[in-house]
């Protein structure tokens, strides 16, 4: 299978991410959690679970900039965005195995259709205003 490509806002960074079946490797999931609208500026955030081993930037190595925090469990979360446009890519915390959570947003659109979202979290902290997305747990 072709890579799935993307990078982040003004295009300083690129990377793929490599599957051999994105439907058995990849799960999209959305989340209301409150660390997620704060860090995305929107009522939810939208990440792909990969394998790490999968992706890999192949522009603007030297782009990457990292932030660590707790994620309000007392987990430290570990997201990597762009130091340029500080459009964010990727994120992970101390529970995540080998996997890495992409920014789904970040993908180029024939990618984001081979990974539509299957899950939905923390829907009792979801706006009021924003309707439930039908078709997924």
């Amino acid at each position: 299978m072709a890579p799935l490509p993307g990078g982040c806002y003004c295009g300083a960074i690129r990377y793929a991410i490599t599957l051999d079946d994105p439907e058995s490797q990849a799960r999209t999931s959305i989340c209301h959690c409150s660390n997620c609208k704060k860090f995305t500026g929107g009522e939810h955030g939208i990440t792909t679970k990969i394998p790490r081993s999968s992706f890999e930037i192949i522009k603007g190595k030297e782009h990457v900039r990292v932030h660590e925090a707790d994620n309000g469990s007392g987990v430290a979360l570990h997201r990597e965005f762009c130091g340029t446009c500080g459009g964010p890519l990727l994120e992970y915390g101390a529970n995540a195995g080998d996997n890495i959570y992409v920014f789904y947003g970040t993908m180029e659109d024939h990618a984001r259709d081979q990974v539509e979202p299957k899950g939905e979290f923390f829907c009792k902290l979801r706006d009021p205003w924003m309707p439930e997305v039908g078709g997924i747990f």
